[in-house]
């Protein structure tokens, strides 16, 4: 079973956030990712380079499902603002 905090810094380690939030119960996560790298990319885009950080972890069976909302910096600052 995984942890919050593993998938964590698994996204952690291979995309620079400047937030980065994880919560779940062992086998299905949620995940609020900010990071710069996704300007520019579509949703699907965005969550395929998340998946690309996790591949192994989801091919082993280790992670099973990660619902993820994605933004930029300047996104997630609209939004808090809303």
């Amino acid at each position: 079973m995984m942890h919050p905090e593993r998938v964590q810094q698994l996204i952690a380690a291979g995309l620079p956030c400047e937030h980065l939030q994880v919560s779940g119960d062992g086998h299905h996560f949620e995940a609020l990712i900010v990071s710069e790298s996704f300007a520019g990319r579509n949703r699907v885009q965005r969550q395929q380079l998340v998946n690309r950080i996790l591949q192994q972890h989801f091919d082993s069976g280790e992670l099973h499902a990660l619902s993820m909302k994605t933004q930029t910096p300047a996104e997630w600052r609209d939004a808090s603002r809303g």
